[in-house]
């Protein structure tokens, strides 16, 4: 048996219409994990974050788009077509998803909404990732991480009420909202297999955003109290002679009489304006200024050893370049190298299990380079894949057996 046959979804077919992040992210891990995902693309143009960031000399294959699209295939359609809208029917034939992170409604304008599709195939399972939704007063607005960090509460929120509010540079809203697609697919294929029959399913980046402060939204909605974990008067980062270290002062019984035993000074959690978590809530400028002063008299690795012996939760601030090359990176496997025409490095999955789910099968596609593959796969003739290249339904060149 084929080793890529064992994966766990090795047989299932992805129709991907996916583009930047949110979608991609979500059927990279389905393709990592066996799913044949076919990338349906725009003719010289494809998925945005082929270009989006100039990056020469790579052109369309610049390394966001690499992060995001190994193990698929790429299929380039002009779909203002019907010809080519017909390929698409064709393919969801024989397919068990199909993923799109458009705007709402637009899926349904093409022609390839779930009821239409479900004709067509009852089993497929539709998925769906927008930026807030299928409907609703946002419904029509366009998707970005950046406006879902803003309109969920994220960007208000922040360690000190005297900080400038900020953009948050990861994109935290994309990615969760990806991993909760999976979820959601994942979740429909298991129900498939017991009803037979596929279903509709959609997340959103503001959902996502909600839901990752499942904490904090309880305590305001029960208590009508912020909860916020940064803010601790026993959290914060420090500056040291060489660098920063994080200190996350909290589940200890007394973690300020640790952190004052890991300093050297007498212990702080004796004075009366230190004495309990509120009075240390009050008085956190002057606590904090104590701990500045202390951690910028040593090194970062001193200090480190310093708080380790007390057993309080510390780490040194890392660059991703730092993280990157860190040991426990290395211990992990995170990093991979891709093979193809131009061998790359690439985060892999975050995920181990120990029947070695996961597989690189091939690099991130160029745009369009498996159309004549998939369409010969699907039945179609050599003339007829001929002609939807010729009336620039299909681009690519003949190739193998085609040819």
């Amino acid at each position: 048996m084929n080793a890529s046959d064992t994966q766990p979804l090795s047989g299932i077919r992805v129709i991907d219409f996916t583009q930047v992040m949110l979608g991609p992210c979500c059927t990279q891990v389905l393709a990592d994990y066996g799913a044949d995902v076919i990338k349906i693309e725009r003719p010289g143009a494809g998925d945005l974050s082929r270009t989006a960031i100039a990056d020469d000399p790579d052109g369309m294959n610049n390394p966001v788009f690499r992060s995001l699209n190994r193990n698929k295939r790429s299929i380039a359609l002009d779909l203002r077509k019907d010809e080519a809208k017909q390929v698409v029917y064709d393919l969801v034939r024989n397919a068990d998803v199909v993923v799109n992170n458009f705007r709402a409604g637009v899926m349904d304008r093409m022609g390839f909404g779930y009821q239409k599709l479900a004709e067509i195939n009852p089993r497929i399972i539709c998925a769906f990732g927008s930026g807030f939704g299928p409907s609703g007063p946002l419904s029509h607005k366009g998707g970005q991480d950046i406006l879902a960090q803003a309109l969920s509460g994220v960007m208000a929120r922040r360690a000190d009420a005297a900080t400038p509010m900020t953009i948050y540079p990861t994109a935290l809203a994309d990615y969760s909202a990806g991993m909760h697609l999976v979820q959601a697919i994942l979740l429909a294929l298991l129900q498939r297999g017991k009803t037979g029959r596929g279903q509709a399913v959609s997340v959103s980046l503001f959902e996502s955003m909600l839901a990752m402060q499942m904490q904090e939204a309880a305590m305001w909605m029960q208590r009508k109290k912020e909860l916020n974990w940064a803010a601790f008067p026993l959290t914060g980062v420090f500056e040291t002679t060489d660098g920063a270290i994080v200190l996350v002062g909290a589940f200890k019984l007394n973690p300020l009489k640790d952190i004052s035993a890991a300093l050297g000074i007498a212990d702080l959690s004796q004075e009366e304006r230190f004495s309990t978590f509120a009075r240390q809530m009050e008085n956190k400028a002057e606590l904090h200024r104590v701990f500045r002063e202390k951690f910028a008299s040593g090194t970062t690795a001193h200090w480190l050893a310093r708080l380790e012996e007390q057993d309080l939760l510390c780490a040194p601030v890392l660059d991703l370049a730092g993280a990157l090359d860190h040991g426990q990176t290395v211990e992990n496997g995170s990093v991979i190298d891709v093979g193809g025409d131009a061998p790359m490095k690439l985060l892999g999955t975050p995920l181990t299990m120990s029947a070695d789910a996961f597989k690189v099968r091939h690099a991130p596609p160029d745009l369009g380079a498996d159309g004549v593959d998939v369409l010969r796969e699907a039945g179609y003739s050599p003339e007829r894949i001929d002609t939807l290249i010729a009336a620039g339904i299909l681009s690519g060149e003949r190739r193998g057996e085609a040819a």
